[in-house]
């Protein structure tokens, strides 16, 4: 198994060229996440990427209903992105313990959940647009593996996925990802 932060370095900028790839009508497109568009999707990202890089670092966390994309989405998800991947790469980031919305976690932890998240969402926004994606298989098996054993243990109070639905046997790796934490990934 890979180092979280390496996979996370990995995972953030192949979703990343996918926000930098959206055009001025995709913005609005609906996600396999319900009552989401894409622009909500992006900001989810950003939110989450400024969200963990504050855990970390003892700054101040955005407020969670504010739009922080701008007019500059694709400078916002980058700088966003870079500042989490700072935290998380700063000296014992990994180890100490952050406290994010679902709770107080060891920094590997919240690293991995940040994989899942790069992960899902830009599976969500590949869909969407109807752009190629493709992560490594390896990165993904690895979040697979994480995320099976995270999601019995989230409350289901405080759960951020949908249940998880099928997914064929010989589905890529990513739709079985997608699939575990709630997504259909049929047709």
């Amino acid at each position: 198994m890979t180092s979280p932060v390496d996979r996370l370095a990995a995972a953030v900028p192949l979703t990343g060229r996918l926000v930098d790839a959206l055009e001025r009508g995709e913005w609005e497109l609906p996600t396999p996440c319900p009552g989401w568009t894409v622009r909500d999707v992006v900001n989810h990202l950003v939110l989450g990427h400024r969200r963990f890089a504050a855990a970390i670092t003892g700054g101040t966390p955005p407020v969670p209903r504010d739009d922080l994309l701008g007019s500059d989405p694709g400078s916002a998800y980058w700088s966003s992105a870079e500042a989490m991947l700072a935290a998380f790469r700063s000296e014992g980031a990994l180890e100490r313990p952050v406290t994010i919305p679902a709770g107080t976690l060891p920094g590997s932890v919240a690293c991995e959940l940040r994989v899942v998240e790069a992960l899902v969402h830009g599976w969500d926004l590949a869909r969407a647009t109807g752009r190629p994606l493709e992560f490594p298989a390896h990165l993904v098996e690895e979040s697979i593996a994480f995320s099976e054993a995270q999601v019995g243990r989230i409350p289901a109070d405080r759960t951020p996925f949908g249940p998880s639905q099928p997914a064929p046997d010989d589905a890529p790796p990513l739709d079985r990802l997608a699939a575990l934490l709630g997504r259909s990934v049929g047709g």
